[in-house]
């Protein structure tokens, strides 16, 4: 039998899993969703079970449709979301709840680093173009304040992969490309900064051992793949970044391809072989998930605006696809569909947790500006999807501002499946779209660092020709050009002009 790999996409709202060959074809996939915490509204928390239990679960799910095969699992390679943070003891266990990459508690926090350190010295030393109350050392900075039992026990502050692959292996590791935006990573000399470090008053014994994306871990630990059912000699390699992850597998690896992923978040990522840091001080800089390559890369709302959207307005929709089995997201774009490009100038923000890079506000709320009588539930639809494209585009005119030229856009995600919005996409960006027949990116470019880390691939280039296969090519609609420039210039100005009122009427 030909061997597998055993595929772990760590995301915001859910936990994908799937099985993949050594051909890059998915055999088995399944899904997970969990519930996170929300108890004041710039609070964002999950617990360690949450996690493990979808895992588990999905895991078990998943081995039971392969049969026999699964003792062909060879390696396992994880996708993973960064910046949520987890505090753990001596053994190991979270002592309170993980923090949530988008919580914007830490708000004091990040200023008072600002006052020390300043953005410009920030965006110098970790590629981040301002401390933002997001990254991991504003988070610990807060636990410290204000849960100073929880940071004293602390014996190591983890993000969601090297607690994953502890889990798997009792190994304390993490790499490169997860840690870049904890702000205590320093990414030209890819090692922790002491100067932020001593700040924060944690040594480097309370951090994992640093390692490259796509390098072997261990062999699992007997007695959890006896518990998982997974074969004992299946190894564990390091992950990457899922937007890193997503990259790699829709074959986005050199410079001039730029790819954008529809999750919970929009993210979007623009390979360099060496860094390349913005004169403009807007699109930060990450390291990627090759060695020795780095990535513009930034993310903000994206699928969750239209998943909130769906939760909170769409019970019919959600009720004929319990019916009929179409999703109700399908559905949602045959009504979305029926209308015109530009919404008949409905313009929404999407910013349900904060705006990100190049427009940055961690203050910034969700907007629908300009509906009247004639608009209905399809155009706060369609109008959604159209300010995620805007947003790509603002995000692709800051990366031209910095010197890089982007040719064609590669979309992944759950987005991507959405034939409408990936056309709305190309349309508003005036550029090709292209969609490859993997339907799990992220999933995809995890097996190809780990494969390529156990010897089944040669390199993770070539993994990428055989594997990253072009699906569908979506080519910009001339005839909406006009309607979508003034959009988008509409776009910009609502975001500037409600700035000052975001901040104005903030409230923790």
């Amino acid at each position: 039998m030909d061997p597998l790999i055993l595929s772990v996409d760590l995301g915001t709202t859910s936990i994908k899993l799937a099985i993949i060959d050594n051909h890059g074809h998915i055999v088995a996939t399944t899904m997970r969703e969990y519930v996170l915490e929300t108890r004041q509204a710039s609070y964002v928390e999950c617990s360690e079970e949450t996690y493990w239990d979808a895992f588990t679960g999905g895991l078990a799910e998943l081995l039971g449709t392969i049969g026999d095969r699964k003792s062909s699992i060879k390696a396992l390679g994880i996708s993973a979301q960064g910046e949520t943070l987890f505090f753990l003891d001596d053994r190991g266990k979270a002592l309170r709840d993980a923090i949530v990459w988008m919580d914007n508690r830490a708000e004091k926090e990040s200023e008072e680093l600002r006052e020390k350190f300043t953005d410009e010295v920030c965006y110098k030393i970790t590629g981040q173009v301002q401390f933002d109350p997001c990254w991991p050392a504003a988070k610990v900075l807060w636990v410290k304040k204000n849960q100073p039992e929880i940071f004293q026990k602390t014996k190591t502050f983890a993000l969601i992969e090297d607690w994953f692959i502890y889990r798997l292996t009792g190994q304390m590791v993490t790499e490169g490309s997860l840690i870049t935006s904890t702000v205590y990573w320093n990414l030209i000399t890819k090692k922790w900064w002491p100067e932020m470090l001593a700040f924060l008053g944690i040594t480097e014994d309370r951090l994992p051992k640093i390692m490259e994306p796509g390098e072997k871990v261990s062999v699992i630990d007997p007695s959890v793949a006896e518990v998982l059912d997974l074969p004992k000699d299946m190894v564990v390699c390091t992950g990457a970044l899922d937007q890193a992850a997503a990259a790699i597998g829709i074959g986005n690896i050199r410079e001039g391809l730029f790819s954008e992923n529809i999750g919970a978040a929009l993210a979007i990522c623009a390979p360099v072989s060496k860094p390349l840091f913005d004169p403009n001080r807007k699109m930060p800089l990450h390291y990627f998930g090759i060695p020795n390559m780095y990535m513009l890369h930034t993310f903000t709302t994206g699928g969750m605006a239209i998943k909130w959207f769906r939760d909170s307005f769409c019970e019919m929709e959600k009720s004929v696809s319990e019916l009929t089995g179409k999703s109700a997201y399908m559905l949602m774009d045959d009504e979305a569909a029926q209308v015109p490009a530009g919404s008949d100038g409905l313009v929404a923000l999407p910013h349900l947790s904060g705006s990100m890079a190049p427009d940055v506000n961690a203050r910034a709320k969700g907007v629908f500006f300009g509906f009247t009588m004639k608009h209905g539930k399809p155009h706060f639809i369609r109008s959604i999807m159209e300010s995620v494209g805007y947003i790509i585009r603002r995000n692709i005119e800051a990366l031209e501002n910095a010197g890089l030229r982007v040719s064609e856009l590669r979309s992944s995600g759950g987005g991507s499946k959405s034939p409408l919005w990936n056309q709305i996409k190309a349309d508003i960006i005036g550029r090709p779209l292209v969609t490859i027949k993997c339907s799990e990116a992220a999933c995809l470019g995890a097996a190809i660092l780990a494969g390529t880390a156990v010897g089944l691939f040669d390199s993770v280039e070539k993994a990428c020709q055989s594997m990253a296969e072009e699906k569908a090519r979506f080519m910009p609609d001339a005839g909406n050009r006009e309607v979508y420039d003034t959009g988008y210039e509409d776009y910009k100005r609502l975001f500037s002009d409600l700035n000052g009122l975001f901040d104005a009427t903030y409230r923790q």
